[in-house]
């Protein structure tokens, strides 16, 4: 199940991405819960057959959480991926392989 919603939202954003080929993006955000406000701020790009995100999270106590991640395709139907996310403790965690819609 896990794989099947990454494709597609690999392929979604793989998709999106080779319409606004050398696009470049920005957003930020701000959410005032009960608990305090949170921040986020995102940026991505794509050019030469890869896109590429990042992303920032911070919580009203200061802690940060920061994904970062890239698409390559590598053949036509065919994708490397490569994320890692990073949470407030610091520690990190990275995931990376191939999509291949054949």
């Amino acid at each position: 199940m896990n794989r099947t919603v990454l494709a597609l939202s690999l392929t979604a954003f793989v998709s999106v991405a080779a319409v606004t080929e050398a696009a470049a993006w920005t957003r930020s955000s701000s959410t005032t819960t009960p608990r305090g406000t949170y921040n986020s701020a995102a940026a991505g790009s794509c050019a030469g057959g890869t896109c590429s995100r990042s992303a920032v999270a911070t919580g009203p106590y200061g802690g940060t959480a920061a994904r970062s991640g890239s698409v390559t395709r590598t053949a036509p139907g065919t994708y490397d991926y490569s994320r890692t996310t990073t949470g407030p403790a610091g520690n990190s965690v990275t995931r990376s392989g191939t999509v291949s819609r054949y």
